[in-house]
């Protein structure tokens, strides 16, 4: 495990209780270029208050920056301000922080060298108590939230407007995702149950099947754009397998074992090419959703404690996890580097290079077609050398 600048610096006082990434677009470099930071939710300390950090990234070091850019206290010490987790919008310039009272809105303004956070009301979030799961659409309209309390309530983003809103939806929500393209949210339940909303229509779509002895427990959709299917974690006794789903019909397509072990958090990269698995004991490893292989496995990352998150960077091999021992990690994954844009370009500049290269010389050399003389360098080439007479011309006269 390549593990460096978890938990950057305790200035800000107490353990990253809940982390995610912030992918932010610089528009004064090229398209594809972003910039990257971290959000923290420190849960406090002995004179220090629970608070939002955001941190810089250093791709290069694999390191987050030691002092935090920005830093917005979310209120006086004590359980009822404690952040319990972090969503992020899709566009990096918002994020929603949940703590035992409810949800705190934090506008994100980033300049040259600075970062600024800058609390928003949201009254429709605001006294919900706690939740436990947080979830923004990829397209960024709309926000889900799950409560202990088995609530669910599904926002337009950022009219607020509600979508759904579901007292009942569990006995209290254990994990939550939404689709890729923003039409299905699933959910489960602390009593092993799940269940897929039809987010537009407002409505419980269908039940996922399961024996009386199963327990659904976390989940995440594909996000490859490729394959639609749905990965769950699914516990028969001692024994955990993670089960794939086809969304079309809502069927088991199959499952494999790849942890081993309880599961406690489930994730899935950007790019849908890697899940995330982490344990009840502090483990996690990455697997390769193409083979449904483990490529990676970080042994004791959050000894004897469980793994709360495990939120992959947008743009490296990287990851931030949580425990609420341990606070946060940051861990290089041992994976098969990605083809960045820039080698994309110089290997098909290499090919039209070689390709031209190969032509110039079939040119020179061939006595083919290519090497005729063309025009009045034609050399007269007398018939009888082809021992017959020229063709006579055709009678043009017409009949």
């Amino acid at each position: 495990m390549d593990s460096g600048g978890g938990e950057a610096s305790a200035a800000g006082g107490g353990k990253a209780a809940c982390a995610a990434w912030i992918r932010r677009r610089d528009e004064k470099a090229a398209a594809a270029a972003a910039r990257v930071f971290a959000a923290y939710g420190r849960a406090g300390a002995a004179g220090s208050p629970p608070a939002v950090e955001v941190l810089g990234f250093d791709a290069r070091e694999c390191a987050l920056s030691p002092e935090p850019l920005a830093r917005a206290v979310l209120g006086e010490g004590g359980t009822g301000n404690a952040p319990g987790g972090i969503a992020v919008h899709p566009a990096g310039d918002e994020l929603v922080c949940a703590t035992a009272k409810g949800c705190r809105l934090f506008k994100l303004i980033f300049e040259d060298f600075s970062v600024r956070i800058i609390p928003r009301d949201a009254p429709p979030i605001e006294s919900v108590g706690p939740q436990k799961c947080l979830a923004f659409s990829t397209d960024g309209a709309k926000f889900a939230i799950g409560g202990e309390d088995g609530r669910l309530r599904i926002f337009h983003w950022p009219s607020m407007n509600v979508l759904l809103d579901e007292p009942k939806a569990h006995k209290s929500f254990r994990d939550m995702d939404i689709s890729l393209d923003s039409e299905f949210l699933v959910s489960t339940s602390t009593d092993g149950s799940a269940r897929i909303w039809k987010i537009d229509e407002g409505t419980p779509l269908v039940n996922l099947t399961r024996s009386s002895d199963e327990k659904i427990e976390c989940c995440r959709f594909s996000r490859d754009g490729m394959k639609p299917f749905l990965f769950c974690t699914v516990a028969k006794g001692s024994k955990v397998v993670t089960v794939v789903w086809n969304i079309s019909d809502w069927k088991r397509i199959g499952y494999k074992r790849l942890l081993g072990k309880p599961i406690s958090t489930l994730s899935v990269s950007l790019d849908g090419k890697y899940l995330a698995l982490g344990s009840h004991d502090g483990d996690f490893c990455a697997v390769d959703v193409k083979k449904m292989e483990v490529s990676h496995w970080s042994k004791k990352a959050h000894l004897g404690s469980p793994v709360t998150s495990i939120d992959f960077c947008p743009t490296e091999r990287v990851v931030i996890s949580t425990s609420n021992q341990w606070g946060a990690e940051l861990t290089k994954l041992n994976v098969p580097a990605d083809w960045k844009e820039w080698q994309l370009w110089l290997v098909l500049l290499a090919l039209f290079l070689a390709s031209a290269a190969l032509f110039y010389m079939f040119y020179e050399r061939s006595d083919s077609f290519w090497n005729f003389p063309m025009g009045r360098n034609q050399p007269a080439k007398p018939w009888s050398v082809l021992k017959e007479s020229p063709p006579a011309p055709e009678d043009q006269t017409p009949w």
